[in-house]
């Protein structure tokens, strides 16, 4: 991913929240030089000093077949984004984008069935235990979960290089910034003007 040193993120623990509020993932691999990409939620893990993004698929997922004959898997997680005019700007300029995207590479190694059973208890809590009436693992049938269990597969991704853009119009003087966050708000971009003002807070 092309990225401009005003934009560029090496903060792991920015990219790690950033990660874990936008878990719904595309997973890219290539087949017979093709690209091929499965869109699921993942989950994100440090253990000591490494990273690792686990998952599960559809066991008739063709990409599955992929892992083994990649050597590189890319993640792609996708923040908020929104057009933004060059109208907005004191000088004349051309519009651009403001979007914030993180790349994850790594290699991709198949779960055994207690690493899957881990991974869907962790992700079953983290969806579901702040609800009235949570679905967790211990709370469904054994039937159900091995019924379930038999259709998909895990696997984890080791993760061995991490890219992240954050493209906030950091290259915009004071006043251009400030007025790009009201157009924003103007237009009910309002999440992404709150990132903006966070960035501000932080710098």
């Amino acid at each position: 991913m092309h990225i401009p040193s005003f934009f560029q993120v090496k903060d792991m623990e920015k990219i790690k929240s950033f990660i874990q509020a936008h878990s719904f993932a595309t997973v890219v691999t290539t087949t017979d030089e093709k690209p091929i990409a499965t869109h699921i939620p993942v989950s994100f893990h440090q253990i000591e000093d490494s990273y690792v993004i686990t998952g599960h698929m559809a066991i008739g997922n063709p990409q599955l077949k992929t892992f083994e004959e990649n050597e590189k898997v890319l993640v792609i997680f996708q923040g908020l984004h929104a057009y933004i005019s060059s109208s907005w700007y004191e000088k004349e300029a051309v519009p651009t984008w403001n979007y914030q995207a993180v790349h994850v590479y790594g290699k991709a190694v198949l779960l055994e069935k207690t690493e899957l059973m881990k991974e869907l208890t962790t992700m079953l809590e983290t969806y579901e235990s702040h609800r009235e009436k949570p679905v967790l693992w211990h709370t469904l049938s054994d039937e159900l979960l091995e019924k379930q269990m038999k259709g998909i597969v895990g696997f984890k991704i080791i993760i061995d290089e991490v890219q992240a853009a954050f493209k906030l119009s950091q290259n915009r003087h004071e006043r251009d910034y400030a007025h790009i966050i009201e157009q924003l708000e103007a237009e009910g971009e309002v999440e992404l003007a709150d990132v903006m003002k966070k960035r501000l807070e932080d710098v």
